[in-house]
């Protein structure tokens, strides 16, 4: 049995998290500012300057033999790219759903991706579903059947969020690396395209860079370090505390996108969304109760 983190260690590992979380949380302002470009183009700076900027980390903190080693190993090689395409269908949902004024339903998808990840373990793994996770699944079930039935339109970005995000967590949890070389290989495997398609862009004069102002092109080149760093510091949280308390906080990220949708960019949070909302939100409550009573015989 691991010993207790001490004191010291879990304040910093909470606000390492936090950190974290935060910019997650903050995220669509960033998105924002760069609405004037296509979500597609966006992901490909991403996947090309987040790996300029995990290769740097990488070259201060080591992990280079992990990415280098696992190209011995095509099982894993396979899982990576999965998991990388996944990941990259999920920033591509998130970017434009928040650039097509959806941030709510953006912040959606994230509440309800860990009743997701139980619904996964259920059918997938074959976990057994405890009483308060299957009234947690039924809340959200409920919430989502208002949303269709009230609101009159099928969450799709919600869906596509949880579909990808559900997938990705599925495959991460089957891979040996650590955070920064993993990250760094999802990258490593993906950037080719995105590169070649930056190029196709550049070649055929429709790309952002060498068209845009200053400040769109020092955002589109820091997307790379607004991705790597809140990876970091969520790595340096997961060392110092339990995952009960990760998997609590990171309901900060969604409510933070929420209130973004709702109270910066007014988008409309009418009565159906409200009782669709609270229908989901009662059911992480449920979730979170459970996670608290698994979590206290090992306190």
């Amino acid at each position: 049995m691991s010993s207790p983190a001490s004191p010291s260690a879990v304040s910093r590992g909470t606000f390492a998290a936090l950190g974290a979380y935060l910019c997650w949380g903050l995220f669509p302002l960033f998105w924002k500012h760069l609405a004037g470009i296509d979500a597609l183009e966006l992901i490909a700076h991403r996947h090309v300057w987040s790996l300029v900027t995990v290769a740097v980390f990488l070259v201060w903190l080591g992990g280079w033999r992990d990415v280098a080693d696992a190209f011995h190993q095509p099982a894993l090689i396979s899982r990576t790219f999965a998991a990388s395409v996944l990941i990259t269908g999920n920033w591509l949902v998130f970017v434009w759903g928040v650039n097509t004024g959806h941030v709510i339903e953006c912040s959606l998808g994230y509440f309800l991706s860990p009743l997701a990840n139980v619904l996964l373990g259920r059918f997938v793994l074959g976990e057994h579903l405890s009483t308060r996770q299957g009234c947690a699944l039924a809340l959200a079930a409920a919430g989502v059947t208002v949303l269709v039935l009230k609101v009159g339109h099928i969450p799709w970005i919600a869906l596509g969020i949880i579909a990808t995000w559900a997938g990705y967590s599925f495959l991460k949890k089957k891979t040996p690396l650590a955070a920064l070389p993993g990250f760094a290989l999802e990258t490593l495997l993906l950037a080719p395209v995105a590169l070649g398609f930056l190029l196709w862009l550049a070649f055929t004069g429709r790309g952002a860079l060498g068209h845009a102002d200053t400040t769109t092109t020092v955002l589109v080149l820091s997307s790379g370090l607004v991705t790597a760093l809140p990876l970091l510091m969520f790595a340096e949280a997961a060392r110092h505390l339990r995952l009960t308390t990760l998997g609590l906080l990171q309901y900060f990220v969604p409510t933070c996108q929420f209130l973004l949708g709702w109270l910066v960019y007014r988008e409309p949070f009418t009565s159906d969304r409200a009782l669709s909302f609270a229908l989901i939100w009662a059911g992480l409550v449920l979730y979170s109760l459970d996670l608290l009573r698994r979590a206290r015989p090992a306190a």
